[in-house]
């Protein structure tokens, strides 16, 4: 490049310099530009939720704050206890599978009603009496103005029988601690304190 406006050494050495300055700002606001926008960028990527339906499809759930999917969380957590807990075939694997699945959601109060349902040999007259339980959760009211959390669950029982189906009322109670989450605990909560409140025939209807 000729620079005709130069006359002397002293001039060139200044403007050479003055160059050399205004390059070195500019390759440090690329530098700064490129770290903020990589930052953003993975911010971006910690706030996206990957969901896997039935190990054959993906889907991408957005969320711009993933502290506002934990009371959506905490419900499903219970109701799948719950599922997982009290629903019961004529099959001693297939319970025992269930109740397994269960107890990695809640802590050691739900293992006691399993062990004193177990000894009152009430898995066994499922089993040889052909009894099959399943569990309807109507509703799962959190209070997440303190913590531990306090949650209320409202849900029907269907025992059904060869000669009948019994309707039951099942309300139970329990706290909810956070937790690491995990294959077996994929909300990442512990219920704690799990008690039964009601546990109640509401209707028999034959079959």
């Amino acid at each position: 490049m000729e620079f005709k406006s130069l006359k002397n050494i002293e001039t060139s050495f200044r403007q050479i310099r003055l160059f050399g300055i205004v390059f070195l700002c500019l390759c440090a606001l690329v530098s700064v530009f490129s770290v903020v926008a990589s930052f953003r960028f993975a911010e971006k990527q910690r706030e996206k939720i990957y969901v896997l339906d039935g190990g054959k499809s993906l889907m991408l759930a957005l969320s711009q704050d993933l502290s506002q999917n934990r009371p959506v969380e905490a419900r499903e957590h219970i109701r799948r206890f719950h599922e997982l807990f009290f629903t019961l075939s004529p099959d001693r694997a297939a319970i025992e599978s269930n109740i397994n699945r269960a107890l990695f959601l809640v802590d050691k109060s739900a293992f006691a009603y399993y062990q004193d349902m177990q000894e009152k040999g009430y898995y066994n007259r499922v089993v040889s009496g052909n009894i099959s339980q399943r569990i309807e959760v109507d509703s799962v009211v959190c209070d997440f103005n303190a913590y531990p959390y306090r949650a209320m669950t409202y849900a029907r029982q269907m025992i059904v029988r060869e000669s009948n189906i019994t309707e039951r009322s099942l309300i139970t109670r329990c706290e909810l601690i956070n937790s690491g989450r995990s294959d077996n605990n994929p909300q990442g909560f512990i219920m704690e304190k799990f008690e039964i409140l009601e546990n109640r025939d509401l209707r028999t209807l034959k079959r």
